[in-house]
């Protein structure tokens, strides 16, 4: 496994492993590495001839109320798990090395970032779609791997590749799940006992929901609005949002389409929750 630090010596070396017409599958992180991403480079590896993985904590998509200097960081860690995973490029840049100087040109996302999470974070995705376009051009990928907990991001990066033309396919992997349900997450420990078992309430209430629309017993609202009462009835939670949005277009339906996302997020005593699920019709 090779770690490379510098910008120019990682594209000097892609460009030439893309000259060998080597497929690259590509999975970008901020590091810290959980079973979510080791599930992108397993994926990554079984398609690819070789995988990369990004390990950079970006400043750019952090908000003024999100500690950047808190972020979790452990590169022994991770290169120890990378390791195992088959990786055979890690690329590790320092914030220096990414941004030696002021940008000239700011990228500014127009769509699919004014619901969800997207709402609460103004500039967030301006962040990620200027470090993924940097990162892209430097790695040059076959594929890039992202996971579909966060729909909204997985969205927002398929705008970037389809409008700027870049020769990526962008694969969507599906949310890993405990045996309950509950989507896997680094913040499930910060839940305490009780709403640990609570939590289960917010993959069932997808689930009915789901089913509700598929089988066009409600509409979008009605919907919706199971979907609140659900979750506030059985858990101490607090709903950030439900929302039915059109998918990856993240726009306002009335009525049942052919693709569709249910997303959620709930607050509990010392974390915050989300968790989604698409619908094609």
């Amino acid at each position: 496994m090779r770690i490379i630090e510098k910008t120019i010596e990682m594209q000097s070396f892609m460009t030439q492993l893309k000259y060998s017409e080597k497929s690259i599958g590509f999975v970008p992180t901020m590091g810290y590495l959980h079973e979510g991403h080791l599930s992108l480079l397993q994926r990554a590896k079984a398609e690819n001839d070789i995988v990369v993985l990004s390990i950079f904590v970006n400043p750019l998509q952090f908000g003024a109320n999100e500690d950047l200097s808190t972020y979790p960081r452990d590169f022994n860690r991770d290169e120890k798990l990378a390791q195992e995973a088959g990786v055979d490029i890690i690329f590790y840049p320092s914030v220096e090395e990414m941004y030696p100087k002021s940008s000239s040109i700011e990228l500014n996302v127009t769509k699919r970032v004014n619901v969800l999470c997207g709402k609460s974070r103004p500039g967030h995705f301006n962040g990620v779609v200027t470090v993924l376009t940097k990162l892209f051009n430097l790695v040059l990928p076959t594929r890039a791997y992202f996971g579909m907990k966060d729909a909204q991001q997985v969205a927002v990066v398929e705008g970037l590749v389809e409008d700027f033309n870049f020769p990526i396919e962008i694969v969507r992997c599906p949310i890993i799940r405990e045996s309950d349900g509950l989507a896997k997450s680094s913040r499930n420990v910060h839940l305490t006992v009780s709403e640990r078992e609570e939590a289960v309430i917010i993959y069932k209430s997808l689930m009915d929901g789901k089913i509700a629309l598929e089988d066009k017993k409600m509409d979008i609202e009605q919907v919706k609005l199971q979907i609140t009462n659900t979750i506030t009835k059985n858990s101490s939670g607090t709903i950030d949002y439900v929302e039915i949005l059109s998918y990856p277009m993240l726009e306002t339906v009335q009525n049942v389409k052919e693709t569709m996302i249910i997303a959620v997020a709930v607050r509990f005593s010392k974390v915050r929750l989300i968790d989604n699920m698409l619908i094609n019709i």
